[in-house]
């Protein structure tokens, strides 16, 4: 039988980042953390976490820490008080969720309001690209993932939230600096492009429906905030996607221009969660079902 306070070190470390402030959060010295996981490690026979920086689990250790996490969940929604917080804050359950920057600047936090304060838990976001995230879940580092992927993952279920419509939108004085003749293969070439990550193709999706192709290379800025992304391509920057949520009234002033009118890129949205018969995950599902659609299109 696992040895779960074994196996909470090792879920720390992880967690956490480092022996060091596992030893913090378990009020432990670093010492006997690091004994814990060596013990662990002994008794399963295998190397559990990779001692880089930061410390990152194996195959074998992503396994056990996906089933430490859903049966602490289980063990929470049994006894709330299993999961409060040890000094006896108010706040004491604490769930990791993936979502993606785009919804966690503009629905997301308010769809989740009353969940969170109704139940009093404490969210750990992890932020990714909505084509991303979803690995999160698979590997168990989240209970559940707001992802563009649709079909249900293995011990998973899924519930269809609404969409993001993105455009092609560029300031006007960049517009007519830039494509005086429209959007064509040349211009795009020579104009700056804003994009979110390095993992981010929307902009790509959009100039391939476009052209039938993506005239690569381009010049590129790369923005990782959403609230800041808006800013950068409303002050002339450069031209990128952003969603209806974002655009709506700056389209409607003037303040931006849509570079193709006719290629919008409509982004289904869906919340993936372990398959647990947890009432916490299901009245987590309830408020992302019931609060998405209200702010995403149909």
């Amino acid at each position: 039988m696992l040895d779960y306070k074994l196996l909470e070190a090792l879920g720390t470390v992880v967690t956490e980042g480092g022996f060091e402030r596992a030893a913090r959060v378990l009020n432990l010295t670093q010492s006997a953390v690091s004994q814990r996981v060596r013990l662990l490690e002994e008794q399963t026979g295998q190397i559990l976490v990779a001692r880089s920086a930061p410390p990152t689990p194996t195959a074998a250790g992503v396994r056990l820490l996906k089933h430490y996490r859903q049966v602490r969940l289980l063990e929470g929604d049994l006894d709330p008080e299993i999961g409060a917080d040890k000094n006896g804050a108010e706040y004491g359950r604490t769930l990791a969720l993936a979502v993606n920057a785009d919804s966690l600047a503009t629905w997301f936090l308010p769809a989740v309001q009353p969940f969170v304060h109704q139940h009093q838990v404490l969210l750990d976001l992890r932020v990714d690209d909505q084509d991303e995230t979803h690995k999160l879940l698979r590997d168990g580092d989240v209970v559940g993932c707001v992802s563009a992927r649709a079909e249900p993952m293995q011990g998973c279920r899924v519930a269809t939230l609404g969409r993001m419509e993105y455009r092609l939108l560029a300031a006007p004085g960049f517009a007519h600096r830039w494509f005086p003749q429209g959007l064509t293969m040349e211009a795009v070439r020579r104009a700056p492009a804003v994009t979110f990550n390095r993992v981010d193709e929307s902009i790509n999706v959009i100039l391939r429906r476009v052209f039938g192709q993506v005239p690569t290379p381009y010049p590129t800025h790369y923005v990782p905030s959403s609230e800041q992304f808006v800013n950068v391509i409303a002050a002339g920057w450069g031209y990128g996607t952003l969603p209806e949520q974002q655009s709506r009234e700056l389209l409607a002033s003037g303040a931006l221009v849509d570079l193709a009118p006719d290629h919008p890129l409509p982004v289904t949205l869906s919340w993936h969660c372990w398959n647990l018969d947890s009432p916490l995950l299901s009245a987590l599902a309830q408020a992302l079902v019931r609060g998405g659609p209200s702010m995403l299109s149909a």
